[in-house]
């Protein structure tokens, strides 16, 4: 299975404080951790929301709202993508992870083609697994 790990941001993260150098390299251990098991697919840290935009879609026209956002614990500031056997895996490695006193991570499984049942038809599935494959080679 694959889950999403998020991390959420915090009022550090939202004022764009860098991390220590100490807590950059217990994360980059921990990412080498996660990559020679086989688990990592991707990740990144993110900049605050200050940077962003959102995209509202309401009415006729899709509405642009600038960054900052409000509910600083509502916001993502980095995040995951790990292949694993279950849940309780995720559980494990998330535990192991190097993070500040407070700090929060948010574990979601990531849909996988039988989740979608009947309504997932051959051609939607060929269509996926068509655009899976000029992925891949982009990467």
């Amino acid at each position: 299975m694959k889950v999403l790990v998020f991390v959420k941001a915090n009022e550090d993260t939202e004022a764009g404080v860098m991390p220590s150098t100490e807590l950059l390299a217990a994360m980059g251990n921990f990412n080498e951790e996660l990559v020679k098991a086989g688990i990592m697919l991707a990740g990144e840290g993110l900049h605050p929301s200050s940077k962003g935009k959102r995209v509202q879609f309401t009415g006729k026209a899709p509405r642009v709202i600038d960054g900052p956002f409000a509910e600083t614990k509502e916001l993502i500031a980095g995040f995951w993508i790990w292949r694993v056997k279950s849940m309780d895996e995720a559980l494990d490695w998330a535990r192991r992870c190097p993070m500040l006193d407070g700090d929060v991570l948010e574990i979601r499984p990531v849909f996988e083609a039988e989740d979608f049942g009947e309504a997932f038809t051959p051609e939607l599935r060929a269509q996926e697994e068509r655009l899976m494959a000029e992925l891949a080679k982009k990467t």
